[in-house]
């Protein structure tokens, strides 16, 4: 699985690892697409003659209150405004346009609660809903561009707060709620929200955590005051109320109209920002569109996943991040799809939580990330073969490269070799899926295949040249798109710093890709994720899929570590599996890691240094599922550890000691 090894130049990266293994479409998945192959090699035609053409195609598909006088106006980039001079808002195609469809009786959203509540929605009664909220928000006297602060887990309720904010044309900013209260109070500091919604408590791997002690933690420590604070009842936790700006949400709804105005926005004007994680620096507000952003999401979900009438979608990313805004939130509801939210752990009470889950809703589109898929794989089938997965029809993977191993396994052991399992590219910034497969697609486990239609994307060294294929390089985007951030919130210099600067007139995405002879597009991770071993530059996810391959492990992190002879060696973390075949056991510790240590050197060539392998018994992980490398790395290096309030404490994602 090796590539021979040459010299770096012009900033390249090494790519060492290749993959083999193809899977072609079946024939019934081909005849079931709603994309064929004539549909899709038309589509990239098309826009290959003209990609604006092929977006205004896209935005024909939902309602708008005034057409467009311009697809993209590029008159003050990297500022583009697309869809410049229409009106629309979100919630008009995500809710109103469905009220007089045959979708108005259909389920819209199934919610269930860690401890087994749950509550199904209509598209009706979330209309209803949503309504009353944005009745109930105007007269607490949030109006049109006012900003609004969500500090909820994954409840309906959240979603209700999002669309009714978007519907009265305020700009909501959902922060996760595994975030501490110096956390949240930088990000209220920098949104300066009229209102904040949060809850008292909620669900998490058995335990409850209260979420409004740390709200009023965190307006204490800022200058920022808001009106009120909105307070979702969920449990028994008692919780301090301010009788002057302190808010039940159930009494805020009581007596509200069925009925609200929907605003008419500029398709230009925000609908939310997210901030990004903001590991070291002040963390930056990323702003998104009403009609950009409704276009590109709408047109990829239902391309990309194959939308279909009868779905029930899983896309199991917290509301609080872009994966759920886009593909739990907007893009399921504006394509009348019904949407799975859960609240709590995905592994309590037991690993086969999620399996279960499945059977019990007749998930047919599960999206995921790939490290749960990792941790899922330490149990073996254990429990996956306890559970009726029949009703899956496609799989999907967000938010980290995927290694070829880990894709396998759910291809297998989940999709039952039946199942597309699509593995996506994007960002928060990018707000839309940019590099996937279709179902339809030929299949490299470990690729995200080819950038989607109207996305072009390059692989760009040092200097901004393109670099060969099989090489490693920046991936960049040279053309704008519908659903990219517009801009950072109050700080237009960092929006250009940040992104267009590196390589001007280009997006520079941070991440690090390869392009092989068929055009397919592999993920080597971030670029600050690069390891430099004698002069040649290697992605850690390189690393970590090579690791990947070896019977005993069940998942790994790397990270690169300095050496006095060669720059920099990399580091290994290792879980292994619970159960594993004997051929592989080793009596002693040293030589399971010396084992390791080999095996990723035949897999990946002589320059691939691992100077070191720690076994533990589980990797420290954020409550997205994300392994948390800077903090392996802190540690490793002795340096300050940051902000851990994301990080995830329980017996399947703790730290070891």
């Amino acid at each position: 699985m090796t590539d021979k090894a040459h010299p770096a130049s012009h900033g390249a990266v090494e790519s060492l690892l290749t993959e083999q293994r193809v899977f072609r479409p079946l024939p019934r998945v081909i005849a079931d697409s709603a994309v064929n192959p004539s549909d899709l090699k038309h589509a990239y035609e098309k826009a290959r003659a003209n990609r604006l053409t092929y977006w205004e195609d896209a935005a024909e598909r939902l309602q708008w209150y005034r057409r467009w006088e311009t697809v993209l106006n590029e008159n003050d980039a990297p500022f583009y405004k697309w869809f410049y001079g229409a009106r629309c808002n979100i919630v008009h195609n995500a809710l109103d346009r469905h009220i007089s469809s045959p979708n108005r009786n259909k389920l819209a959203l199934i919610w269930e609660g860690e401890p087994g509540d749950t509550r199904r929605l209509t598209y009706f009664e979330l209309y209803r809903e949503v309504n009353k909220c944005a009745n109930a928000l105007r007269e607490l006297g949030v109006s049109k561009g006012d900003r609004i602060v969500i500090y909820l887990p994954s409840l309906p309720e959240t979603v209700i707060s999002m669309l009714a904010a978007a519907k009265i044309g305020a700009i909501h900013s959902v922060v996760f709620a595994g975030f501490s209260a110096n956390a949240l109070a930088e990000r209220i500091e920098d949104a300066k929200p009229k209102l904040i919604i949060t809850v008292d408590a909620f669900y998490r791997n058995g335990r409850v955590l209260a979420l409004k002690p740390l709200v009023d933690e965190a307006l204490e420590q800022i200058n920022h005051t808001v009106d009120h604070t909105v307070v979702v009842h969920r449990t028994h936790v008692t919780v301090s109320m301010d009788t002057e700006k302190d808010v039940w949400w159930h009494d805020i709804m009581r007596g509200k109209s069925y009925e609200a105005l929907t605003e008419s926005m500029e398709a230009t004007d925000p609908l939310f920002m997210l901030y990004t994680s903001g590991t070291t620096d002040k963390p930056k507000g990323v702003v998104h569109s009403h009609g950009g952003y409704m276009v590109g999401v709408h047109h990829t979900f239902t391309q990309v996943f194959d939308n279909n009438a009868t779905d029930i979608f899983w896309c199991t990313a917290d509301v609080g991040w872009i994966t759920g805004h886009s593909y739990v939130v907007y893009g399921p509801l504006m394509a009348g799809t019904t949407t799975f939210i859960y609240e709590g752990h995905p592994l309590y009470p037991e690993a086969g939580r999620l399996w279960s889950v499945v059977e019990r809703w007749g998930i047919s589109v599960l999206y995921t990330v790939p490290t749960l898929i990792r941790m899922l794989m330490r149990f073996g089938e254990k429990y996956t073969q306890r559970h009726d997965l029949s009703t899956l029809r496609l799989l999907g993977t967000v938010g980290e490269p995927i290694s070829p191993e880990a894709w396998v396994w759910f291809h297998k052991h989940i999709g039952k070799g039946q199942c597309p399992l699509l593995d996506t590219w994007w960002q928060t910034e990018t707000g839309m899926i940019m590099i996937s497969p279709y179902p339809i697609s030929v299949l490299k486990p470990g690729s995200v295949a080819r950038p989607l239609p109207a996305i072009d994307v390059d692989i760009v060294d040092e200097s901004g040249n393109p670099v060969p294929n099989g090489k490693g390089g920046y991936l960049v985007i040279n053309k704008p798109w519908p659903a990219m951030i517009t801009t950072v919130f109050n700080d237009d210099e960092t929006y250009k710093d940040m992104y267009w600067s590196r390589f001007p007139g280009r997006y520079c995405s941070g991440d690090i890709a390869r392009r092989d002879e068929d055009g397919y597009i592999w993920l080597q991770g971030r670029a600050d994720d690069v390891i430099m071993i004698a002069g040649h530059r290697i992605g850690t996810a390189e690393f970590e899929a090579a690791l990947a391959t070896h019977p005993l492990v069940a998942e790994c992190a790397v990270i690169g570590m300095p050496d006095d002879i060669r720059g920099e060696v990399a580091k290994a973390f290792v879980v292994l599996k619970e159960q594993t075949d004997t051929i592989y056991f080793m009596d002693e510790e040293s030589e399971t890691e010396q084992q390791l240590i080999e095996h990723v050197r035949s897999e990946l060539g002589s320059i691939a240094v691992i100077g070191n392998v720690e076994i533990r018994d589980s990797l420290p992980r954020n409550r997205s599922g994300k392994i948390m490398r800077r903090l392996l790395r802190a540690e490793a290096t002795g340096s300050d550890m940051g902000d851990t309030s994301t990080l995830e404490e329980d017996p399947f994602w703790a730290t070891s000691e």
